[in-house]
């Protein structure tokens, strides 16, 4: 009923940039929160950053300053804008939304994006 695509993710070098989306498509009658986890090879899932419907933002500690969420509602998607990044960036990018169905429209559940791999390497 929901289908969640990434793109973006990628091979870069320390200091460089990188721009992930997410777009959200299927029998969607409202868009709640959205947001980025990542998940890095031994360590525990986390929440990279979030985005409410009112544009309200938080990132975790080890981002702030360096990347940016942002969403466009009339696309459905969220994106992820990656600068300054360092080799501890890397890791698999899930995006995650909030939404409700048209056949159920008062509901919100979380949906969840299959992840691109981020690799930041010389």
């Amino acid at each position: 009923q929901v289908q969640l695509v990434e793109s973006g993710g990628g091979l870069v070098q320390p200091g460089g940039s990188l721009r992930l989306s997410c777009a959200a498509s299927g029998s969607i009658f409202k868009i709640y929160d959205m947001g980025w986890y990542r998940q890095a090879p031994g360590k525990q899932r986390e929440l990279v950053a979030g985005i409410t419907s009112g544009g309200s933002t938080n990132y975790v500690d080890s981002v702030k300053g360096r990347f940016t969420i942002s969403r466009d509602n009339a696309k459905n998607t969220v994106y992820l804008q990656m600068n300054s990044l360092k080799p501890e960036d890397t890791a698999v990018y899930t995006c995650n939304v909030n939404l409700s169905l048209t056949t159920n429209p008062y509901y919100g559940d979380d949906y969840y994006g299959k992840g691109t791999l981020v690799t930041v390497s010389s």
